[in-house]
Formats: C-alpha cells, structure tokens, sequence
C-alpha cells in the first residue's frame, strides 16, 4: 500500500476518534466537522487511486 493511503487512514481514524470522544464538547458543531471529514476523506482516496491508476493504452 502506498504510504500516503495508510497516512490518511491513519489521520482519519484519530481524527473520527476525536470526534466521537468530545462530542458533548462539540454539541451542534459535531454534523457538520463529521461530515467535513467523511468529504476530506473521500476526495483524498480518489484522488490517491485515480493517480495510482494505471494508464490504458
């Protein structure tokens, strides 16, 4: 695996993990920080497969 997938998986899973232990602290700010990172993650693997995606020719 590439080195910048396990790094994202990595921050994603600290990050969700921070989410979820401090969200009586972040009350209503805690949809829209989830989904800014369920986004942040999503864009970020696709962006790592289609760059490790071979080219047809």
């Amino acid at each position: 695996m590439n080195f910048k997938i396990l790094t994202t998986i990595a921050v994603t899973l600290i990050l969700a993990w921070a989410i979820f232990h401090f969200k009586a602290h972040l009350g209503i700010f805690i949809l829209p920080v989830f989904i800014g990172l369920v986004t942040f993650v999503t864009l970020r693997l696709y962006s790592l497969i289609e760059k490790d995606k071979p080219e047809d020719e």
